[in-house]
C-alpha cells in the first residue's frame, strides 16, 4: 500500500506536508471544490486562460490566498507552454500574472526560488505537478510536466539547474509527484511512445503497456520518477501521489475526461519567514 503524501486539508486543497524537511513551508495542490465559478468550471477554477468569468477566477484566487495566508501580491504565476524552461523567481516577479494572464512570467513551466515569502504557482488539468526541495539551501521549486514537458525532461532540467547554478547535489534533493492523470485513464499512440522511448535505456522499466494495436496506457508519474532518478535524485527521496485527476471527478478537473472544457487546479509552494 503506497502512502499518500497529499493530505486533505480544506475542501479547496490537499497539503504536501514537508514541514519536517523545511519549516515554514506551504505546499500543496488545489481541488475543484469550494469556489465561485459555474458551469464547466464549477467551482474552484484557478485558470485565467480557459474562458471562465475572470471575476470568478479572481475571487477564487483571493479565497485560496486567504486560506493559505499567502497574499496574492506575493504569488508568482507563469505562462505555461509545455516546454522545459526553468526560471529562478525573485521578489521582482512577485505578483506577476495573478489576475491578468498577459502579465504572467513568459514561456516558463518550471520555477524555483531561494527567497522566503514568495508563493510559486502553476496550473493543471491532468498534467503532472513536480515539487522539489533542497533543505540545506532553503531552495524550493516546481514544474509542470505534461507528456511534452516530461519527454523534454523538465524534471532533470530542474536538477541540473540546481546543480549548476545553486551548488546542490542531486542526492540532497527531495521530490514529490502530485495528483495527475494515471495510466488507468491515459491512452496515447505510437507518436507519443516514440518520444518516451527516446528517453529510456534498454534496461529501464517501461512506464507504459500496449493495450491494443498502436494504443498504450502511459504512466506519466512513473516516467517522471524514472527521469528524476536518472538525474541523480535518490528513489527513497521521491514521494508519489496515488491520486488520478481523471478518476477522481469529485475532487479534480480533468482535461481528458471533460473533453477539453474544464477548469484548472493549482500547485503551490512557498516558504514563510
Amino acid at each position: 500500500m503506497v502512502k499518500e503524501v497529499f493530505k486533505e486539508a480544506e475542501d479547496q486543497f490537499l497539503t504536501l506536508d514537508w514541514n519536517n524537511f523545511l519549516p515554514g513551508l506551504t505546499a500543496g495542490f488545489t481541488t475543484k471544490i469550494g469556489g465561485n465559478s459555474s458551469s464547466s468550471f464549477s467551482s474552484l477554477n484557478l485558470g485565467l486562460h480557459v474562458n471562465d468569468d475572470l471575476g470568478a477566477v479572481a475571487e477564487n484566487r483571493k479565497l485560496l490566498s486567504e486560506l493559505l495566508d499567502f497574499p496574492t501580491s506575493n504569488w508568482a504565476c507563469s505562462d505555461q507552454v509545455h516546454d522545459n524552461q526553468i526560471m529562478e523567481v525573485t521578489k521582482e516577479e512577485a505578483g506577476k500574472g495573478v489576475f491578468h494572464y498577459e502579465e504572467s512570467i513568459k514561456g516558463t513551466d518550471g520555477v524555483y526560488t531561494k527567497e522566503a515569502n514568495i508563493l510559486l504557482t502553476l496550473c493543471y488539468a491532468d498534467c503532472v505537478p513536480l515539487y522539489f526541495c533542497a533543505t540545506n539551501k532553503k531552495l524550493i521549486g516546481m514544474a509542470h510536466a505534461g507528456w511534452k514537458g516530461t519527454v523534454k525532461d523538465i524534471a532533470g532540467e530542474m536538477v541540473r539547474k540546481w546543480q549548476e547554478k545553486e551548488g546542490v547535489h542531486p542526492s540532497e534533493i527531495i521530490a514529490a509527484i502530485g495528483p495527475s492523470i494515471g495510466d488507468c485513464c491515459y491512452l496515447v499512440d505510437d507518436y507519443v511512445i516514440n518520444f518516451v522511448e527516446d528517453k529510456l535505456s534498454n534496461n529501464d522499466a517501461k512506464p507504459y503497456k500496449e493495450v491494443s494495436q498502436g494504443q498504450y496506457s502511459l504512466n506519466l508519474k512513473d516516467l517522471n520518477k524514472l527521469l528524476m532518478m536518472k538525474a541523480g535524485i535518490r528513489e527513497e527521496n521521491i514521494h508519489v501521489s496515488s491520486y488520478c485527476t481523471s478518476c477522481n471527478s469529485e475532487l479534480f478537473f480533468s482535461h481528458r475526461r471533460d473533453k477539453g472544457k474544464t477548469g484548472r487546479m493549482m500547485s503551490f509552494m512557498g516558504r514563510k519567514e
